[in-house]
């Protein structure tokens, strides 16, 4: 049917509404009943017909809710604007000839590009398309008449197809937007990794007060040992107990080459465990995980040699448990006697005081040494291997009575425990006798200058620098393979 169009403001001042009046055909609206027109009686003269073009309508808002924009898309053929006549006529002849002029201009098109806008969607091309659109040629200026002195000429005004463009760029139909997918959300920057290492600085700022403190504390040991060994009371408690650990009589004398063999097997593992352990607080993304065969769950590569070398230590431990009791070494660090405990604070004195006790690794311990080898053995090492089996997948899921934050509390202090026993030890061994020392700990000689036992000790200094190499992922992945499977993730 046809409806009629809506008319909005003029496009320029003083002009008409627009769109011009006009009709459009609209398809499935209802059509209402027409009234019957009143009888027009028809003009006397009809009016020549005028130039037409067809201009797209310009849609609204819908008409319902959710509906379609209105009125639908379509084109409509208006009347050409056209150009204004001059406001006043001079003289007849100027009327004349402007009438004629007027005319001949109607008839005359010109086609003029279109111009463009922004774009309607985003992303889109500039709206509306590139085109051209006929529209009536501007008019020629009149001319002035003879009689008369050439009058200023006011400009003229925009071209018409300025104008006509503008209205037909506004009043084309909004084409619907298809829906923009919602933008991918920014992806946050990746965060910059840590270096597993610390640096330098961060060290010396962390534990430098720690090490001044230490060495104040140390020092001020030290003078108070000297001033009370100098007095009477520290000489008569010294010549009292020096120092040496109460020994049965039937004591073994020398180490036996089992217990060589046991000391060069327990500095290899716990130096590999210690490396593997920092490697595991420190690491963030290991480089590769093991799962067991038979399906579990995944560890790191770096945890499963941490683990195997906890086994092998333990079962090193149980050996030298049966040994150590077998053949009666056991009573060189385990106390026999309660004078133990007034030794071992007279050999402390002699030690802080510079004045140190007799030393016979050989033959006999003082009692400190002999105290702190039996702690080392029999509650250190019980300690660490029932916090870590508490720690590791081993535990049984049935005994959940143990918290495992009791073996985190106690795991790491036991290992800085292992580490100021052997620095200290280390210490020793190399002030109070090196080759004597040697000889006796890895070559089962009682030799106070023979170089066989340095030699053996730097051959498992070796061994021991090559397994602290070999303890990465790269290097033990294919071993892991072997006994369960490796993955990246």
């Amino acid at each position: 049917m046809q409806v009629e169009l809506r008319r909005g403001l003029p496009r320029v001042a003083g002009g008409d509404p627009w769109p011009p009046a006009g009709t459009v055909e609209v398809e499935g609206a209802p059509a209402a009943p027409a009234a019957p027109a009143a009888p027009v009686a028809a003009p006397a003269d009809t009016a020549p017909a005028a130039d037409t073009v067809e201009v797209p309508l310009r849609q609204g808002l819908p008409r319902v809710e959710g509906g379609d924009p209105w009125p639908p898309a379509g084109t409509v053929r208006v009347v050409a604007p056209r150009p204004s006549q001059p406001a006043a006529a001079e003289a007849g002849a100027a009327d004349a000839a402007l009438d004629s002029n007027a005319a001949d201009t109607a008839t005359d098109l010109i086609s003029v590009p279109l111009r463009r806008g922004l774009p309607r969607v985003q992303g889109g091309s500039p709206w509306p398309p590139a085109g051209t659109v006929r529209v009536p040629a501007p008019p020629a200026a009149a001319p002035a008449l003879p009689s008369e002195a050439p009058q200023p000429q006011p400009e003229p005004a925009a071209p018409a197809a300025t104008v006509l463009g503008d209205a037909v760029a506004k009043a084309a139909p909004v084409p619907k937007a298809a829906p923009v997918a919602k933008a991918a959300p920014v992806a946050k920057a990746a965060p910059v990794e840590k270096v597993a290492g610390v640096e330098p600085e961060g060290v010396v700022r962390r534990w430098l007060p720690w090490a001044i403190g230490a060495l104040v504390l140390l020092a001020a040991a030290v003078i108070g040992a000297r001033w009370f060994v100098g007095t009477d009371t520290g000489a008569d408690f010294i010549a009292r107990y020096d120092g040496l650990q109460p020994l049965p009589d039937n004591a073994p004398v020398g180490f036996p080459a089992w217990l060589n063999w046991a000391h060069f097997f327990n500095m290899f593992l716990m130096a590999l465990i210690v490396k593997t352990g920092l490697d595991v607080r420190r690491e963030k993304r290991p480089d590769a995980y093991w799962q067991p065969k038979k399906g579990g769950k995944k560890i790191s590569v770096t945890l499963w040699l941490h683990q195997v070398l906890d086994v092998a230590w333990v079962v090193l431990g149980v050996v030298f448990y049966v040994l150590l009791f077998a053949t009666g070494q056991w009573m060189r660090i385990v106390p026999t006697s309660w004078d133990v405990f007034p030794n071992a604070v007279s050999a402390g004195l002699q030690y802080l005081s510079l004045d140190w006790p007799d030393e016979n690794g050989w033959v006999y311990y003082n009692a400190l040494q002999e105290l702190s080898y039996f702690a080392t053995v029999f509650i250190a090492a019980p300690l660490s291997i029932a916090s870590g089996f508490r720690m590791s997948g081993l535990w049984p899921k049935a005994w959940p009575k143990v918290p495992v934050g009791w073996a985190r509390a106690v795991h790491f202090p036991t290992m800085v425990y292992y580490l100021i026993f052997v620095a200290v030890h280390v210490f020793l061994v190399a002030a109070t006798g090196l080759r004597g020392n040697l000889n006796a700990m890895f070559a089962a000689r009682d030799d106070a200058s023979g170089w066989l036992g340095l030699i053996l000790f730097l051959l498992a200094v070796a061994v021991t620098a090559a397994g602290w190499w070999a303890a990465r992922p790269s290097v033990v992945t294919p071993v892991a393979q072997a006994t369960g499977k490796v993955t990246r993730r």
